[in-house]
């Protein structure tokens, strides 16, 4: 069945459907040979090429999502000229498709970093325009008062635009913790993610950010027994809750497609243990 052109370049993951609107004004696009015009419509089978390069469309009514808990040093790129390790190192291989992350964490950040095979869900959940939640655990070294926290959550100026944080939430240190006078644990919720923005927010109040933990990314929370560098798929009341998130038509999910990984769920939960604060 043939789709709006737009929205078939965008389950691929190459932009929002706005954005890919105005490629196609612009001739980037052509189908089956023909330099493509808006309000266009083709099929997963026709030959689409943009700047010249083809595209492959992967239709799939039941979209992948994965939750992955991300260590330090491990950079969110597909490849690295360094070297060093990547997000991506680790995925399950797909026999179509590819996986895009939703959003990154930089090599010195741990926790949740999200990835699917929907290129429209993970755009829109990057978007700033749907104001989607991040969660972070933040270790601070230095002082922090009343005053520094309402600026941090009525704005500042970043040399990006204006910044804040939704709320700042101090954590009472546990007993069990290597805990010294000058680190405390913040709890902070952000509504966009731009690049190190947790860190510049902190940094601008003259303190420094020594750990980093992403624990939520819109309704999706990391659990507990999900350990450092292990991925599990996401159920489909969990992937229907991002598409609601985001405004998209929640997906249809297929037998074949039911998910691979309940039986390890279960049985990591039932070793569950963890500490949000490592």
């Amino acid at each position: 069945m043939s789709e709006k052109l737009q929205k078939l370049l965008a389950t691929v993951g190459l932009g929002s459907r706005r954005e890919l609107e105005k490629w196609i004004s612009a001739g980037r696009v052509s189908v089956n040979g023909s330099t493509a015009k808006l309000g266009d419509r083709a099929e997963a089978d026709d030959r689409i090429l943009v700047d010249g390069r083809p595209i492959k469309i992967v239709t799939d009514d039941s979209p992948r999502v994965l939750m992955y808990s991300k260590p330090e040093g491990e950079v969110s790129t597909t490849t690295d000229p360094e070297g060093r390790p990547t997000v991506f190192d680790g995925l399950p291989r797909l026999s179509r498709g590819r996986w895009i992350a939703i959003g990154r964490l930089d090599i010195n950040t741990s926790g949740l970093l999200l990835f699917t095979t929907h290129g429209e869900l993970a755009n829109r959940l990057m978007h700033p325009s749907y104001e989607v939640k991040r969660e972070y655990m933040v270790r601070i070294h230095g002082e922090v008062n009343e005053a520094m926290i309402a600026r941090l959550t009525e704005g500042v100026i970043l040399e990006d635009g204006v910044a804040k944080f939704q709320t700042v939430k101090a954590q009472h240190a546990r007993s069990n913790d290597e805990h010294i006078s000058s680190n405390q644990w913040f709890r902070v919720i952000l509504a966009e993610g731009r690049t190190r923005e947790v860190r510049r927010l902190w940094e601008s109040q003259g303190v420094e950010v020594n750990r980093l933990k992403r624990i939520s990314y819109g309704p999706i929370e990391l659990p507990s027994f999900v350990r450092r560098s292990e991925f599990i798929e996401l159920d489909p009341k969990q992937v229907i809750s991002l598409f609601r998130a985001v405004s998209l038509k929640p997906p249809k999910f297929s037998e074949k497609n039911v998910l691979k990984d309940i039986r390890e769920r279960k049985e990591k939960k039932l070793r569950a243990r963890g500490n949000p604060y490592k």
